[in-house]
């Protein structure tokens, strides 16, 4: 089984990027970015009614990072701590050394590479440190930029669930991808 133990929070930083845990202090620009039709095209779940929601939402983030259960980055520029998006992995499955990978960043900076760019440390970050095996991705069929990034990251294709997710009245398709560690990071740890 998957011994995770986070502790301090991982700051991670790439060349134009440094992910970092979320803060109260970010709630209007979460907010902000959960509250966007653009960013909510294929999210397929009620925008915040208000900042007390949000707040309650990076209340149990930061709750499920203390308990080792989930991990959640802010993606911001290098230089400053403004809310681009944010990446995260949770649903993690101890027992299989899997997690599922979510990700959102704001249309303001899309079509510039920055979520190309965190995704490439996370996954990274969740081999080498949290020793995963493998990583999900659970995207709407129709998100073809999010099928197109994950897959620019060697995730394949591995399920395909028909009007399994019910969502504002409707039976929704869902597409599952997956990234395995063929570098095999968790190897030793699986056999002891």
């Amino acid at each position: 089984m998957l011994a995770l133990q986070f502790g301090e929070f991982p700051l991670l930083t790439t060349s134009r990027l440094r992910l970092r845990s979320i803060e109260l202090a970010d709630t209007a620009a979460f907010f902000e970015l959960r509250s966007h039709h653009e960013f909510n095209t294929f999210l397929d779940r009620d925008k915040p009614k208000d900042h007390q929601e949000v707040e309650r939402l990076i209340q149990t983030i930061l709750k499920n990072f203390e308990d080792n259960e989930a991990v959640c980055w802010v993606i911001s520029p290098k230089e400053s701590d403004d809310f681009m998006g944010s990446i995260s992995f949770w649903k993690i499955d101890k027992a299989h050394f899997r997690a599922e990978i979510g990700y959102g960043i704001h249309p303001d900076f899309q079509q510039r590479g920055y979520m190309s760019e965190a995704l490439t440390a996370v996954i990274e970050y969740g081999f080498r440190k949290m020793n995963l095996h493998s990583i999900e991705a659970n995207i709407n069929p129709s998100n073809v930029a999010s099928t197109k990034l994950v897959e620019k990251h060697g995730f394949v294709q591995e399920a395909y669930f028909r009007e399994n997710y019910y969502y504002n009245g409707q039976f929704l398709d869902s597409a599952i991808f997956s990234l395995v560690d063929k570098g095999g990071s968790g190897t030793d740890l699986k056999n002891k």
